[in-house]
């Protein structure tokens, strides 16, 4: 069986978003299964000595246009949150949680926390705002929230990250096939020809 593709994304990032809107149909077209890893570029960042792109000089104004532009060019609806960035642990805790209690509906559930972020304008750092939308797929807000204040969630959280970093995740989105690392959403057609054609040599 071909591997599956690795898909590393913070919950703050607009490119992130983007990826995450194109990256299951991108997979079924390869015959490949795609494995979310949600991390906290914060804690990347610290280890990169990175920063988010919209508070780097020059390059603010840019990505601000940008985000705008790539969703616009992919067709995907965004909404500049009126809160940005956010800290991502709240929501990164509950997809985790998802992912070891409700496996077939932890993507979905990533998803529509992206999209109320980058479509609604809701913040989704706050437990609540995690907990109606977890509601909203039929689980219980009070479960969910309390999930993402229990240590083990917490420590599988901070494992994660730092084993993304120790792989050299530097961004979001990050994806990895068959050891082959590709960073941002602009690089998902690259990646779809390098599985398609078994790589190539450079």
């Amino acid at each position: 069986m071909a591997s599956a593709i690795d898909f590393y994304f913070d919950f703050s990032s607009p490119y992130g978003y983007l990826a995450a809107e194109m990256i299951e149909e991108l997979g079924q077209r390869c015959g490949r299964a795609i494995n979310w890893h949600p991390i906290l570029l914060g804690v990347v960042f610290k280890s990169t000595g990175g920063q988010p792109l919209t508070q780097a000089p020059m390059k603010g104004p840019y990505s601000e246009n940008d985000f705008k532009r790539s969703a616009a060019f992919y067709g995907i609806p965004y909404h500049a949150p009126s809160v940005f960035p956010i800290a991502g642990q709240n929501p990164s805790r509950a997809v985790l949680w998802m992912q070891n209690k409700h496996p077939a509906h932890a993507k979905k559930f990533a998803l529509e926390l992206y999209r109320a972020f980058f479509r609604g304008d809701r913040d989704i750092s706050k437990l609540d705002v995690v907990g109606d939308i977890a509601a909203g797929l039929g689980y219980s807000a009070d479960e969910v929230i309390a999930s993402t204040q229990a240590d083990e969630i917490k420590n599988q959280l901070k494992s994660d990250v730092e084993a993304a970093i120790a792989k050299g995740i530097f961004g979001s989105p990050f994806f990895i096939v068959d050891g082959e690392p590709f960073w941002g959403a602009d690089r998902l057609p690259m990646l779809e020809q390098w599985i398609k054609r078994g790589g190539w040599k450079y």
